[in-house]
Order: C-alpha cells, then structure tokens, then sequence
C-alpha cells in the first residue's frame, strides 16, 4: 500500500536565543510519539497558503504571537499513524517569538524553552535531529 502523503510547515520558534519544543500528549488523535518532544506546526489543510497553515498551527499549539521568518531546512519523515504508513514532507521555518508565554493546546502536555546546542539532552523525536544540526551549522555553531 502507498503511504498517504502530507505536506507540513514546522516553526523552529526563538526567544532570547532558546527555541520551544512540545511534549506531545497521549491524547493526540493523530500522534505518533506520546511523551517526546517536538517542534511546532502540522499539516497544510488544502486550499490554505502554507504559510498561512503554520501562523494558524502555531496559534493553537502555542497561542503566540511570532515574526515568521525564512524557511532554512526541509526533510521528510515517514511515521506509523493508526496503523497507516505517512510520508511527510516539512518546511522549517526560523520564527521569532517576543514572548516567553505559551498556552498548550490539548494535543500537548509539555512545553520547554531550551539551548539549540544541548537538543540532545531532551527526549525529541529523532527526526528533529538533522533539523537541529541545520540550525545550528547556519547559525556557525554546531559542535
């Protein structure tokens, strides 16, 4: 069977240099990594500009307010949702976040503003790995 194809926009959101990951919810309908760590967005509903998609998913995951910057990385991951193989294509963009206050939505039961440098300390899916090292060769600080 062909996996269902999406498309995602991902919000690698910054404040005073630390960047916010979402513990995701065993509540999530559509979860696929109950008690790691992501970063914010989703998929693009059809018809609705991608960019617009990512200001709408960060509103409800996060209820900031954000500068939405360049996309800087793109990579595609292929979870097990419900029994059905995805296959998702996600943009990441740099966003600038002028507050510190988030407001979960239900589909998250965490969040942490944390240092780009030290992801690994933090039970994030791995697929947010290479999106990691892309952040911080741009930014000339990868180790």
């Amino acid at each position: 069977m062909e996996p269902k194809l999406f498309v995602a926009m991902k919000a690698f959101i910054l404040h005073n240099g630390k960047v916010l990951i979402l513990r995701e919810s065993s509540n999530y309908n559509d979860g696929a990594h109950s008690g790691k760590y992501d970063l914010v967005g989703g998929r693009v509903k059809p018809g609705q500009h991608f960019k617009e998609s990512l200001l709408r998913e960060i509103t409800e995951e996060t209820g900031l307010k954000v500068d939405l910057g360049r996309p800087f990385f793109v990579h595609e991951w292929r979870p097990q949702v419900k029994g059905e193989q995805w296959q998702i294509i996600g943009t990441f963009f740099e966003c600038e976040s002028a507050s510190p206050q988030v407001i979960l939505s239900e589909d998250h039961d965490h969040f942490q503003w944390i240092d780009p440098q030290r992801y690994r300390d933090y039970k994030i899916i791995e697929t947010n790995f290479p999106v990691f090292e892309a952040y911080l060769d741009k930014m000339g600080e990868k180790k």
